[in-house]
């Protein structure tokens, strides 16, 4: 009993640990630009907007961190944390290490949905609309087809996966053929690349109420999560409605994947390390795991994005560097035999 009190103890101030490094790393982020803007202005022209205080800085300074980087660093914080938690629930209802958010096609079909939009000259907001919805169809049309497959449901879902999937993955390589090479090919690449340029306040108005909707039933459902881990005939005997339990994560996962895809472009491996990571740090259980993957996935994407409008002369898409740290480092807990199922 006292061993189980220590753990749980650590594992909250892990989780704390992890919240302060976030709130840290928000603050530095805001300082980090092409713009310089030093610590003393940053920290004085956030604390302006909540008490009344003489400025000491020029009024551009508060434009770039209000219009330009509070939307992108909030947007990077929001789509890291949609990507791991969806990664972690995943990897969990279906025991599977391997899986991933696209793991069902949202991927696929949200890269789907705004290849289509582009090649149409939709505008941005139509373009993440198409994203959110051809997502939300992918990952219906995949349960829909595997409520059809005879023997283990899991399976199913997943192979149904891989199927729908990939005949979406065609249909984009279809409108990447017959795409305008001046514009609308470059357009197409860059979004499957994934990015968070060009963030604007707005986009996040525009996918907050979805990711919330999923995001509160994954923290609420936690505990649930870890009985569906052990089993669906394990989970039947404590009582657990497998099928229905497992509809409410899909779809609440689904929800927090399409958001994050649609404001972002395609942006791999946060799903699939980040609870990897967690679970080194916290132990499996949900009631731990789930808001470490949460807040370890806010904070390395926001890093990542550090790195990508900082480090380099020209900003290198998000999606790249996240595969460059993602795939070397999985390949490495691989090779230890920490990713086994």
């Amino acid at each position: 009993m006292d061993n189980n009190k220590y753990h749980g103890r650590s594992q909250r101030l892990i989780l704390l640990a992890m919240a302060v490094l976030l709130l840290g790393g928000i603050l530095v982020s805001f300082k980090l630009g092409r713009y310089p803007v030093p610590m003393k202005e940053t920290v004085g022209i956030l604390i302006s907007r909540v008490f009344p205080i003489e400025p000491f800085w020029p009024e551009r300074m508060a434009t770039v961190l209000f219009n330009v980087r509070l939307p992108r660093i909030l947007l990077a914080c929001l789509v890291g944390c949609s990507l791991s938690s969806a990664g972690a629930a995943y990897q969990g209802i279906f025991q599977n290490p391997m899986a991933a958010p696209d793991i069902l096609g949202a991927s696929s079909g949200a890269a789907f949905g705004a290849a289509l939009a582009i090649l149409s000259g939709a505008s941005t907001r139509i373009i993440m609309l198409s994203a959110f919805l051809f997502s939300l169809l992918t990952v219906g049309l995949v349960w829909l087809v595997s409520q059809r497959t005879r023997g283990k449901k899991t399976l199913g879902l997943v192979l149904s996966g891989i199927m729908v999937s990939s005949l979406f993955s065609a249909g984009t390589s279809f409108f990447k053929l017959v795409a305008d090479p001046a514009d609308q090919l470059p357009a197409i690449t860059y979004w499957l690349m994934g990015s968070l340029s060009g963030a604007r306040m707005s986009d996040i108005t525009f996918v907050i109420l979805p990711m919330l909707l999923g995001l509160v039933p994954l923290i609420i459902l936690r505990w649930r999560i870890n009985i569906l881990s052990l089993g669906d005939d394990e989970a039947r005997t404590l009582g657990v409605n497998v099928r229905r339990l497992r509809l409410i994560v899909i779809v609440s996962a689904t929800l927090v994947t399409s958001s994050a895809v649609a404001v972002s472009g395609t942006i791999g491996w946060v799903g699939l390390v980040i609870p990897h990571l967690s679970r080194k740090l916290v132990g499996s259980s949900f009631r731990h795991l789930m808001p470490s993957s949460m807040l370890f996935g806010a904070l390395f994407l926001l890093l990542v994005d550090n790195i990508s409008r900082n480090i380099f002369p020209v900003e290198i898409p998000i999606g790249i560097l996240t595969a460059f740290i993602g795939a070397p480092f999985f390949l490495y807990l691989i090779v230890k035999g920490d990713a086994r199922g």
